[in-house]
């Protein structure tokens, strides 16, 4: 942590705990001291209210999730320069703290600062770049709203760096309430290309009308130069174009049966309301972008393409016995990705290998597979939470659950199956929990100008989540 993030963190803490220290009441003598010495409710946040009614408030979350991970290396796996079968690593999946509060009638206010993915590798090895190790912490939101109607939401307008996004309720997740360890990453299309993880700078509207949960943005995307990364190489094959800039957009709707999903922070959807809320909603959403991406069928001919993206979905989070405390949460989503013609990006989640030995496909080390691609894909999940206090009052309860991600990409010769199974041991629902999970995946080899599954791999993940 470098001496601005220190001296962030030290005026947050001093900050929160001068406001709570506020609104203790002043006892007048020793008496009215000896009254105060009773219990107090519980608290599971840290708010100061700005009015009497609470209406107005500034609030601040942290959240740290950890990960103790053994993974099956794809064939060829490095580590620093030697051949890697497995790897064993720990690291941090998402760091965050968000600052955020309803100022006024009209005023909105929401901030997030933190890091991802950072294990030994620092997020990415390159033996020929400096490090000091602490690069990674960043801005992810920085957003102003205005609230047109007063104490409703029925149209919000906002703008800054903000994860707003259309496509899908897994385009901009709720990281802290995710159901299973991770999310699809998959339907965060641009990540880290022309985005900042996921976030991108934009202004938007959204609001509930009725059973109608909208949100639509037009977004400034970044020049793929800007991403930090090797600049993509024109071929037959579609990528990020290196020429001409042009906006996005983006719309996402949900058509809410039943209870509302939660709208207090900037487009971020819940993974699972644990029960709290009865939710079954139809889904739809949109990016599309004009030249987007460019390839080269034929020697000297450029070819650009738009990005057209879309999904439908269902999701339901259900309780099923409200004094046992039962639910269930389920997911079934179509996905529609047209990068343009044979567009196919590897992506390994905090990837535990820094390289590959010769004769393998670039990019495919570690845990790595066909995360984004031309063609199209169905996302499902589902899972089951347990009675209440399963193993005794205030000792948690289960969720198990299971994922699959099943894709048709133009570049691969056979349809992709990922799957992950795993359990949650949920000590204090969402704001203290253990994760395990195990994911099985394919591994590829190149076959001319496609890929082909060589096998599968797997790897085993625990994950330590305290949210507050």
């Amino acid at each position: 942590m470098n001496n601005a993030t220190k001296a962030i963190f030290l005026v947050i803490v001093l900050t929160v705990s001068q406001l709570a220290w506020a609104q203790q009441p002043v006892a007048s003598d020793t008496t009215n001291a000896l009254t105060q010495l009773k219990p107090t409710p519980e608290k599971n946040e840290l708010k100061y209210n700005l009015n009497q009614s609470g209406s107005h408030f500034f609030k601040a979350t942290f959240l740290n999730q950890a990960w103790f991970r053994f993974n099956q290396s794809n064939p060829g796996s490095t580590v620093i320069g030697e051949p890697s079968n497995n790897t064993f690593d720990i690291g941090l999946r998402r760091t965050r703290m968000q600052l955020f509060g309803q100022i006024s009638d009209h005023v909105f206010l929401y901030i997030q600062f933190g890091m991802n993915n950072f294990n030994y590798l620092n997020g990415g090895f390159n033996p020929t770049a400096s490090s000091n190790r602490k690069i990674q912490a960043f801005f992810h939101d920085a957003v102003g709203e205005y609230l047109v109607f007063k104490n409703k939401n029925l149209l919000n307008i906002g703008g800054g760096l903000t994860i707003v996004n259309g496509l899908s309720r897994f385009s901009a997740p709720s990281v802290s309430s995710i159901m299973s360890m991770d999310v699809p990453v998959f339907a965060q299309a641009t990540v880290d290309q022309t985005d900042e993880f996921s976030r991108k700078l934009s202004v938007y509207a959204r609001g509930q009308i009725s059973h109608l949960d909208y949100r639509i943005a037009l977004s400034d995307p970044f020049p793929i130069q800007t991403s930090g990364a090797a600049l993509p190489v024109y071929s037959q094959n579609a990528n990020f174009a290196l020429k001409g800039h042009h906006k996005q957009y983006q719309g996402f709707f949900m058509w809410q049966f039943f209870d509302k999903e939660a709208h207090q922070a900037p487009g971020y959807n819940t993974g699972t309301y644990l029960g709290v809320k009865k939710m079954f909603n139809l889904e739809a959403g949109f990016i599309t972008q004009k030249n987007a991406t460019a390839s080269i069928p034929t020697a000297g001919d450029t070819t650009y393409h738009t990005m057209n993206l879309w999904s439908v979905a269902s999701f339901l989070d259900m309780p099923i016995n409200r004094q046992k405390g039962t639910a269930v949460n389920a997911y079934l989503g179509y996905f529609h990705t047209d990068y343009g013609t044979n567009y196919l990006r590897f992506n390994g989640i905090m990837n535990p290998a820094s390289g590959l030995t010769t004769g393998y496909p670039s990019g495919t080390q570690g845990n790595a597979f066909p995360m984004f691609g031309t063609g199209s894909v169905v996302y499902g999940q589902f899972g089951y939470l347990m009675k209440r206090d399963l193993f005794g009052a205030g000792n948690g309860t289960l969720m198990p659950y299971v994922q699959a991600q099943v894709a048709s990409y133009q570049r691969i010769t056979e349809t992709m199956g990922v799957y992950n199974v795993g359990v949650n041991y949920l000590i204090k629902g969402h704001n203290g929990k253990f994760t395990l999970d195990y994911q099985n995946r394919p591994y590829y080899q190149a076959a001319g100008n496609q890929y082909a599954p060589g096998g599968r791999r797997g790897q085993v993940t625990v994950q330590y989540q305290v949210f507050i």
